[in-house]
């Protein structure tokens, strides 16, 4: 399983921005972005909906969710 972290810093260069450019588009620091990214700490529950939307995936896809889920119904079958 991904963290969280790893997930952002993945999206974040798909989608060809900057820790500084990203923190600008949310509202925190570069600071916090990079400790997500190093998996110091994690981002606060009420920026999961606005982290989601700006890289256009589901709160579920950012905890690496989605393709378990997708797994363990193929496993079932």
């Amino acid at each position: 399983m991904i963290a969280i972290g790893e997930k952002i810093s993945e999206l974040r260069k798909q989608k060809g921005i900057t820790q500084e450019q990203l923190a600008e588009i949310i509202g925190v620091s570069s600071q916090s972005v990079s400790k997500w990214e190093n998996s110091v700490t994690m981002p606060d529950i009420m920026l999961l909906p606005i982290i989601a939307d700006t890289f256009e995936v589901t709160i579920d896809y950012l905890f690496d969710k989605e393709q378990h889920v997708a797994q363990n119904i193929n496993a079932d079958n």
